[in-house]
């Protein structure tokens, strides 16, 4: 599967920004969704992830539970990150992920995911 992230931009703190992941390829349902991010000079760090239904296994960061929602529609082969009440801290280039094996205790180590888009910057400024 090839990925593709968009939607990120510049936005003031307290507001909102949508980012989208497209997926190219057959199966979508089957693989496991993440978004992960990364500021300058820090590692990769995960944000949220989904299961191939939508319905089950959604996870968070504690830093942004609350404010971030992760969806996905498997009829457009797309997986979302709803972002609200941001923060100066949420600045970073966020990259969607995805796997078909990925075991779910794992599901928050970038090393689990083999497919990954090219990622989308975000600024938030104060």
């Amino acid at each position: 599967v090839q990925l593709q992230a968009s939607g990120g931009g510049l936005v003031q703190a307290g507001g909102s920004l949508r980012l989208s992941c497209a997926a190219s390829g057959q199966s979508f349902r089957s693989y496991f969704m993440g978004w992960f991010r990364q500021a300058p000079g820090k590692e990769r760090e995960f944000v949220a992830c989904i299961s191939g239904s939508g319905r089950s296994t959604l996870k968070y960061a504690d830093s942004v539970k609350g404010r971030f929602t992760i969806s996905r529609d498997n009829a457009k082969n797309t997986v979302s990150l709803e972002m609200n009440n941001l923060k100066p801290e949420d600045t970073a280039v966020y990259y969607c992920a995805g796997d078909r094996t990925l075991i779910v205790s794992q599901a928050t180590t970038p090393d689990a995911y083999d497919y990954w888009g090219q990622g989308t910057q975000v600024t938030v400024s104060s």
